[in-house]
């Protein structure tokens, strides 16, 4: 007598569980044997055996955690093995559900966020993020050379006085654009698709979607400075302060991510008349991993205490492959580019309700004014705007930028010489200057 066609499908269902079980072992073992807790999940076997049962058995599991670095969590077993197959997988692949997760999940997420740039520098190729990601064809970048080299070559000629001994080279100084060297057709990026092609980079690990980014909606929020300088209006602070350059000093602050934000801050005082605090705090000292827990407290308590302030910039510099440079010549002077980054405090599956960010449009807004001026004025200055899945304390002020500043490979002065037109840029932005609907 023939085996029926339901003994077959459990006999099959008994084998995967089995082979499951058995995985989840190895993997354990593995990671058991890996040392300290940051380095658990990363050895070769166990990632092999990973990929093979997820691959051949859980594709859904795997297109889910695609992107990450991190082991699957035994509760995702648990679950798989106790639920229904079937309807596991396409729980799984609904897109639409809210994150749940528990205590344990939460801490992992905050370490998540403070390692990211690291993360996002080593997935490059998934991303592929190179010089494609850049937001302005080749031809618009070319322009702005070109725009550079007549702006030099109308500069007044100083008259040459002959002297005996060689005078020192003259450093071109940053003159502030005062027309737009390219200017947006709104209409023709009312649709989603149009829209993040020119102007984002959603990471894997999120889901953006037109409910967020919408360019009427983006444009319509009104960024404009609301009170006067002589309380606090700005605040500029680092989650990862010890974040330095190629040629910068050892122990030297001023040569750190931390020094080029005090030149921000000065710009944006002595050029345009703004109160800017520098909070210099560092909180990535003990862990670079939890930083932006830690720096928590002290923001809320900062905001707290200067009600005045309107805008937070949280600047870092990002890390990429040491071959791609983030460089470009400005007015004669080696600039570094930028990106301006947000969290949606979303992932691939849905919201994470426990990394509520109720400024998240705002925040989107306002990236979104910054980029479309960096483009308009200094084209090819600015990279695409980065969506990932956190949240990044930017959930305290609706006016919020976390802003990568060049990369490790960029010099002290390539990263300070960034620090002119992304404050003239923050000028047009919050004096209502730009955008023009």
């Amino acid at each position: 007598m023939g085996i029926s066609t339901d003994m077959k499908k459990k006999f099959i269902k008994i084998i995967i569980v089995a082979l499951v079980i058995v995985s989840c072992i190895f993997i354990l073992l593995e990671m058991a044997k890996s040392g300290p807790e940051e380095e658990r999940g990363k050895s070769v076997f166990a990632g092999w055996i990973q990929d093979v049962m997820l691959g051949t058995y859980l594709p859904a599991v795997r297109m889910i955690h695609q992107g990450t670095n991190n082991g699957i969590t035994s509760d995702i077993y648990e679950q798989w093995i106790l639920a229904d197959y079937p309807v596991f997988l396409y729980s799984l692949m609904d897109g639409e559900g809210e994150e749940k997760a528990a205590e344990s999940d939460y801490a992992r997420l905050l370490m998540m966020e403070g390692s990211d740039e690291d993360r996002k520098s080593i997935a490059e190729e998934d991303l592929e993020y190179d010089e494609n990601a850049m937001h302005l064809e080749q031809g618009l970048a070319d322009a702005m050379l070109a725009e550079n080299g007549m702006y030099l070559e109308n500069q007044p000629v100083e008259e040459v006085v002959e002297e005996e001994t060689p005078a020192e080279p003259v450093v071109a100084s940053f003159m502030p654009v005062q027309e737009k060297n390219y200017s947006y057709k709104w209409d023709e990026l009312r649709d989603y698709e149009s829209l993040v092609k020119a102007f984002y980079a959603v990471d894997s690990t999120t889901r953006a979607g037109d409910g967020l980014l919408q360019v009427d909606a983006l444009l319509a929020k009104d960024m404009r400075m609301q009170g006067g300088a002589d309380n606090p209006q700005i605040l500029i602070y680092h989650t990862h302060s010890l974040e330095a350059f190629s040629d910068s000093a050892a122990g030297d602050e001023s040569t750190s991510i931390v020094g080029v934000g005090e030149y921000l801050a000065s710009v944006l005082r002595e050029k345009y008349g703004y109160n800017v605090m520098h909070h210099t705090e560092s909180y990535d000292k003990e862990s670079r991993d939890y930083a932006y827990n830690s720096a928590l407290p002290a923001l809320e308590k900062l905001l707290a205490e200067y009600p005045s302030i309107e805008v937070v910039i949280d600047l870092h510099r990002d890390a990429m492959p040491e071959e791609k440079r983030l460089v470009m010549n400005l007015q004669g002077r080696p600039t570094a580019q930028f990106m301006f980054f947000n969290g949606l405090s979303r992932t691939a599956k849905g919201n994470i309700e426990y990394l509520e960010n109720p400024y998240l449009e705002d925040n989107l807004a306002f990236s979104f004014q910054m980029q479309a001026a960096c483009n308009e004025y200094y084209p090819g200055l600015a990279r695409r705007v980065y969506l990932k899945a956190y949240r990044y304390n930017m959930h305290l002020c609706p006016k919020t930028l976390l802003i990568e500043l060049g990369a490790q490979n960029n010099t002290v002065e390539e990263a300070m010489n960034a620090c002119d037109p992304l404050a003239h840029v923050l000028h047009l932005v919050l004096s209502g200057q730009e955008p023009v609907r």
